[in-house]
């Protein structure tokens, strides 16, 4: 079955890095888009980052263009979010998706001193 394993959350100072991780499986992983959304506290599911099957097309929130940069490695059925110069406004559940549709479970993001 589709499986969509997010890794990599936890807290961090303003400033700071995070790199998250989702571990795919169950699906031809290179044939399909894949996103990062997240939930802030008191706010709707909101679109992040998103890169084509290819690779080579990515796309970013105007919050987090020039600090987030997500990437995927087809060879290891993997996504990635590499998040620099946090802010606390980045806090929240972030979440795979793959373009099936399928979401993963989330990993929490608090970014606070």
């Amino acid at each position: 079955q589709v499986q969509l394993v997010e890794s990599g959350g936890g807290l961090v100072q303003p400033g700071g890095s995070l790199r998250l991780s989702c571990a795919a499986s169950g699906f031809t992983f290179s044939s399909y888009a894949m996103s990062w959304y997240r939930r802030s506290p008191g706010k709707e599911r909101e679109p992040v980052a998103s890169i084509r099957s290819s690779g080579r097309t990515t796309s970013y929130a105007d919050s987090v263009k020039g600090r987030f940069t997500i990437s995927r490695d087809n060879a290891k059925n993997t996504v990635y979010l590499q998040m620099n110069s946090l802010k606390p406004e980045d806090t929240g559940v972030y979440y795979c998706y793959a373009d099936i549709p399928y979401w993963g479970q989330g990993t929490q993001v608090t970014v606070s001193s």
